[in-house]
């Protein structure tokens, strides 16, 4: 079983950026948690950040074929990218929205996300450990499409 981790835009300054907002966890540590995690799950990961929105867009359109699941945060792109809801919707991978923060209990902009729609769920407001707790998931959902 093969997942794709995609990190989207300003998740490299994690540990840096708002540390209020985001903790002191940096993406390093936090991908080492989904190594970890993933090996554990008897899971193969790859892990990719980009700050480019057609990066991740052309990582999803390559995930077909290669990957089960994809995990994704589009971060602000949450808010805003038709281009990825789009590539999310065409590859038609079973995909799990990831947020470090509770964006439900953000600001109003936050509040609504463009991707959800096209994913198989979110989790949001665990910080790190969202990815674990996504990881878990996307082996519950493969096994279930292979039953």
């Amino acid at each position: 079983m093969k997942v794709l981790v995609l990190h989207g835009p300003n998740l490299n300054m994690l540990g840096q950026r708002e540390p209020d907002t985001y903790g002191a966890q940096t993406l390093e540590q936090i991908d080492e948690m989904i190594t970890e995690a993933a090996w554990d799950l008897d899971i193969e990961v790859e892990i990719v950040q980009s700050n480019h929105e057609g990066e991740l867009v052309e990582a999803i359109h390559q995930a077909l074929g290669s990957a089960d699941v994809i995990i994704i945060n589009p971060a602000a792109y949450t808010h805003t990218s038709v281009a990825i809801r789009d590539a999310l919707a065409a590859v038609g991978l079973p995909a799990i929205e990831v947020h470090l923060t509770n964006i439900h209990a953000r600001e109003q902009f936050r509040r609504r996300s463009l991707t959800a729609p096209v994913c198989h769920g979110q989790i949001c407001g665990f910080g790190g450990w969202g990815y674990v707790l996504a990881l878990h998931a996307a082996r519950e959902i493969v096994e279930e499409e292979a039953s």
